[in-house]
């Protein structure tokens, strides 16, 4: 076995619990809507709970990997094993980052500027330097943990982290009839069987023989 390569484990894909509708659109509306913080926070959430990518794509996402192509906005996303793949923004998720920039005074005017993260700290209280990537650690602490928190949403889904919103964007595109293959592509997974981990449309709770059960 010298020298064969190991093949890559999928941790912790398909095993955290996904977001019911209800339960995405509360987290979407907890954070404050008047705050800086909360504006970023809203544009992050709706980044992830609606394109599903990796806490550690949204982190490297830079003002260029805004792209139009073929006239429609799109994520370039730098995925494991530096692949790009590029996904459309959602309408909804472009009005969120637009108003966070225009908040933020952070537009990328100027070409010097695009190489500038996309979404950065509000504060920074060891060097005051705001013009840097997120932490990965920090989007779950202080934004999905935060807000799951808040909305009593961690209760609900033992076991929530910031996979779980991967986790509701894929099952929910699924639910909804997108083919898997896409689904495959957009998630930047390499094999379907991965992808297939998220595909919980045989195995609805309302399915269940136990709400057949009768006395």
């Amino acid at each position: 076995m010298d020298g064969v390569k190991r093949p890559a484990a999928n941790g912790n894909e398909g095993s955290a619990p996904a977001l019911g509708d209800g339960q995405a659109r509360r987290l979407l509306e907890a954070p404050a809507p008047d705050t800086l913080k909360g504006v970023r926070d809203r544009a992050i959430l709706a980044t992830l709970l609606y394109h599903g990518i990796r806490r550690e794509e949204l982190c490297l996402l830079r003002l260029r990997d805004m792209q139009s192509r073929q006239g429609v906005l799109h994520f370039r996303i730098k995925g494991k094993r530096d692949k790009i793949r590029f996904v459309p923004v959602h309408p909804m998720v472009q009005r969120l980052i637009g108003e966070y920039l225009l908040m933020a005074k952070h537009g990328g005017q100027d070409a010097d500027d695009l190489d500038d993260p996309l979404f950065r700290p509000v504060k920074n209280n060891s060097t005051g330097t705001l013009n840097k990537h997120l932490n990965p650690a920090s989007v779950y602490r202080n934004i999905v943990i935060k807000y799951a928190q808040a909305t009593g949403l961690s209760a609900e889904a033992v076991g929530l982290c910031v996979h779980s919103m991967r986790a509701t964007a894929a099952t929910n595109a699924l639910d909804n009839k997108s083919d898997i293959a896409k689904v495959q592509e957009w998630l930047g997974h390499a094999n379907v069987s991965t992808t297939r981990l998220y595909d919980r449309r045989k195995s609805k709770p309302e399915d269940s023989p136990t709400f057949h059960v009768k006395y």
